[in-house]
């Protein structure tokens, strides 16, 4: 494995970093902090639109729109940021069709192709947080836009196997490793302090520092456990409350965050890899090099979470 150091800029971001998440909100609970985040980090974030597909866990693709729907809600956005559904099924599965007016995930798939498409100084981020199937069928119908996005995504164990993200579509991964566009992963690495398994938030820091905390909505939002709510701060402790563990970790809160300041993690170029049956095979003479994040601040990373959801900055849209 043969790994070169890089440097991205630490300073204060002179325009703000344009921006579409991609979640499978409905499967855990980093999602819905990840939106979060996002969305109260309006003095750096452009958000464009959210969009989302289905993984194995939350049910189809519209319980993860509708769990996406709320926390933008809880948010206070609605009337301003839009969520788009996109594909239940596989990359493999869709692909064949994306020349037709209706195919599964058209509105997401099309929606990343415009935005990319939109005339702009500043590039197109695209962050996943889930698989990357909606992402992979953008770059397979419109090829043009792999020059005008940086895609940030948050999966895999690499160099290790396995990964929820990464296996729930692995065709999609390989599709983009062997494309030509800017490709970055912020690395989970379950139970290695190397990895965003690291950045943890615990059930007590959580009731003691979240209740109350967002805007205040005037109609209360109904969340996926049965309980109304009206912040986002009293959503995220009945979230936790309902996982079942003492700590959880925030892998995609962790990845927008480092796309916020990148010196909250250590960025590595290696030579594009390829998944074979489910393992890593290098490719050392690959011309085409990825990114890999990995040692994440997690206290600064978490200091920052928690600052946010207190002094929250809500992004505007253009």
């Amino acid at each position: 494995m043969i790994m070169g150091l890089i440097c991205f800029p630490c300073e204060t971001q002179a325009e703000k970093i344009r921006v579409i998440l991609d979640s499978d909100a409905n499967n855990e609970l980093d999602d819905q902090h990840a939106i979060a985040y996002t969305l109260f980090n309006g003095n750096d974030f452009d958000v464009e639109g959210i969009t989302v597909n289905r993984t194995r866990n939350g049910g189809n693709v519209e319980q993860h729109f509708k769990e996406a729907d709320r926390v933008v809600k809880l948010c206070g956005l609605d009337q301003k940021i839009t969520v788009y559904r996109g594909a239940n099924g596989s990359f493999d599965e869709i692909k064949g069709h994306v020349t037709e007016s209706m195919f599964d995930g058209v509105d997401a798939v099309d929606f990343i192709i415009e935005r990319s498409r939109a005339t702009s100084r500043r590039k197109l981020v695209l962050l996943p947080i889930g698989k990357l199937t909606n992402i992979a069928l953008a770059l397979h119908k419109d090829p043009s836009i792999a020059s005008k996005v940086r895609i940030v995504w948050l999966g895999s164990n690499y160099p290790a196997p396995g990964e929820y993200n990464q296996d729930n579509d692995i065709p999609s991964l390989n599709y983009i490793l062997d494309t030509n566009v800017d490709f970055e992963i912020a690395l989970v690495r379950y139970g290695k302090p190397s990895g965003t398994d690291a950045v943890r938030a615990s059930l007590s820091e959580i009731k003691t520092k979240m209740p109350g905390l967002g805007p205040r909505i005037a109609d209360p939002v109904v969340g996926r456990h049965g309980k109304a709510f009206s912040t986002f701060g009293d959503y995220s402790v009945d979230l936790f409350n309902n996982m079942g563990h003492e700590s959880r970790a925030m892998f995609d809160m962790a990845a927008v965050a480092i796309v916020k300041n990148p010196s909250w993690a250590r960025p590595s170029r290696i030579p594009s890899p390829k998944l074979v049956e489910g393992k890593w095979v290098e490719r050392p003479e690959n011309p085409r090099k990825i990114t890999l994040w990995e040692n994440f601040d997690k206290v600064e990373i978490m200091k920052d979470f928690y600052r946010s959801m207190e002094n929250y900055v809500l992004v505007e849209t253009q």
